[in-house]
């Protein structure tokens, strides 16, 4: 690799990831003592197994990446037709269990859906950015999105669904789009929005926003799960209770704990002062995606780097947020935090695309 490139790098990204992947080791040894440290034995593996992933998918020219998306898009669209016709896990067809490990086709699917959609924008505005407001273009584009956005709903996995909604959502934002088409998107989505509550959302989604705006109602059943969150995000204070010493954590109150209530572990054993740091690196990250974006030497990398800190924003945000009781519960994992082979080689492949494009750059392409 030149050394131009390597000197060019957001290392400031790479060294971010790793200091939240820390952090979750750290509080998956706490959290999994009681299971012979299972799950963070895998995630180690899984730490592992991503140096070799990172180094191959920073040294490959991104651009020659993105011309290879319509192949991967294709396989992952199948994948997600095939994974239907596997064995539920927790009332949810989303996973390939391979025996050693469970393979999420989902998550690949974001990471590549949005090279794929990049790679459509940068074709369908060859000619100049004004391109993407003609409506064939944009049909394009939508139908592109809504196939893999289906599918991964239809499983049922909302939360991968809209966080990959919001990624193509900073993608359309920077693409030079037209405020009257994003208006009358935002008009569509709020008269579709009670329709698709009352008739379209199944029983227990509607039940998580009925806990979410009052988990009260049900503390023993579909609200546990989040009063024991905040029980245990409260009672860390600002230092925490200490390592293995959290009693929602330790006693299993707390569920699922290495997963989607990653955050309030931390919370409670690490107490505020931890919790502030990691929101802070992600801030910090999305910051330094967006960055990357409005420094990429051309369009197709500004599409990829903004879809990648949409990613980004909405996981923190969504993860973060349901763990405090401020938004409803999605299983939505908390990036490089939580434990998942498929969600950490994912999110790893975004950071690589990152350190890519910014190796690459030459100079800013947000010019009026």
């Amino acid at each position: 690799m030149k050394k131009k490139i390597l000197k060019n790098m957001e290392w400031g990204i790479l060294i971010c990831c790793v200091l939240l992947l820390a952090i979750g080791m750290v509080a998956l040894f706490s959290a999994t003592q009681n299971s012979n440290y299972d799950e963070f034995k895998k995630q180690l593996m899984w730490s592992i197994i991503c140096i070799p992933v990172v180094t191959i998918i920073t040294i490959i020219d991104y651009q020659t990446i993105a011309k290879l998306s319509p192949l991967f898009y294709g396989i992952f669209i199948i994948l997600l037709i095939a994974v239907f016709f596997t064995e539920p896990i927790n009332g949810a067809t989303s996973w390939f269990d391979l025996g050693v490990f469970a393979f999420q086709p989902g998550e690949f699917a974001k990471i590549f859906g949005i090279l794929f959609i990049a790679y459509i924008i940068d074709l369908l505005c060859i000619k100049g950015r004004e391109e993407i407001n003609k409506p064939w273009k944009i049909a394009i584009i939508l139908l592109a999105t809504i196939v893999p956005v289906l599918l991964i709903a239809k499983q049922p996995d909302y939360g991968t669904a809209i966080a990959f909604l919001v990624a193509i959502c900073f993608m359309l934002f920077v693409s030079g789009i037209r405020a009257k088409y994003i208006v009358v998107a935002i008009l569509i989505v709020l008269t579709l929005l009670p329709i698709l509550y009352i008739f379209v959302l199944p029983e227990h989604a509607k039940t998580r926003i009925e806990i979410f705006l009052n988990p009260e109602e049900d503390p023993r059943g579909a609200g546990y799960n989040i009063i024991q969150s905040k029980l245990a995000i409260g009672a860390g204070q600002l230092l925490g209770m200490g390592m293995f010493k959290g009693n929602q954590t330790q006693l299993g109150f707390l569920y699922p704990k290495t997963t989607d209530f990653i955050f309030a572990v931390i919370g409670e054993e690490f107490g505020f002062l931890v919790s502030s740091i990691i929101i802070v690196l992600y801030v910090f990250l999305i910051t330094k995606a967006i960055y990357v974006a409005k420094t990429a030497k051309d369009d197709l990398g500004s599409y990829i780097a903004m879809g990648i800190a949409g990613l980004l924003f909405f996981h923190m945000t969504e993860n973060i947020g349901m763990t405090l009781g401020l938004l409803p519960i999605t299983g939505i994992p908390l990036p490089f935090v939580s434990y998942g082979g498929s969600a950490l080689i994912t999110n790893f492949i975004a950071i690589a695309l990152l350190l890519n494009i910014s190796g690459r750059r030459q100079k800013a392409i947000f010019i009026e």
